[in-house]
């Protein structure tokens, strides 16, 4: 396997050279092998939703120029859309506040911005998490992710559930029943009442 050399505040390290992701993310994934679980890619998406809108906040504010604006977006555009998952490797046995999957997505954003840019011109901290700390960063790609699971899975799923269980419920209009209470048998009710309680 090839190898290029990253480096940090705390030194150099290895990482493979196929790999988006940089020495933060490297170090990470060496010394905490906790679990094979990995980040939910609903989260992964949220977080890349998140340096969009951080990216353009920044932007609107003059404190990060148009380009790198531009490179930031179109980069995590790429991630939402389900490019680079394999970029995400850490487990979800981390600190609290999610510090290791905050500093992957930048790196892996600032990444392929340069590949796009063909220039090094985004750095993981200075540009893509400008304005962030990963105590925000993280509670908020879970509120994001929560919302988006609920609204496009959890609700959907609920609503088809009820409507075949208003379905069931006018099939079985005629079929009679012993009603249950407390282990015995109780006062017939309608199968159809007892669906209706579902």
């Amino acid at each position: 396997m090839d190898y290029r050399i990253e480096k940090d505040t705390i030194g150099e390290i290895k990482v493979p050279s196929d790999r988006y992701w940089g020495a933060q993310t490297e170090r990470s994934y060496e010394n905490f092998p906790i679990g094979e679980e990995k980040m939910p890619k609903s989260l992964i998406r949220a977080m890349a939703v998140l340096k969009q809108a951080t990216a353009i906040a920044n932007n609107r504010y003059g404190k990060l120029d148009n380009t790198r604006c531009e490179l930031i977006k179109e980069s995590a555009q790429k991630i939402i859309s389900g490019q680079y998952s394999e970029e995400f490797p850490l487990s979800v046995w981390q600190t609290g506040s999610g510090t290791q999957s905050n500093m992957n997505m930048n790196e892996v954003i600032s990444h392929i911005g340069n590949e796009i840019y063909k220039e090094e011109i985004l750095h993981p901290n200075d540009h893509v998490n400008m304005s962030q700390s990963s105590n925000d960063v993280f509670p908020s790609s879970m509120h994001i992710a929560a919302y988006k699971e609920i609204k496009e899975v959890l609700l959907p799923s609920l609503n088809y559930m009820k409507e075949v269980l208003i379905k069931l419920e006018k099939e079985n209009e005629g079929i009679v029943k012993i009603g249950r209470t407390h282990l015995q048998d109780a006062t017939p009710i309608k199968f159809s009442q007892e669906i209706m309680g579902w």
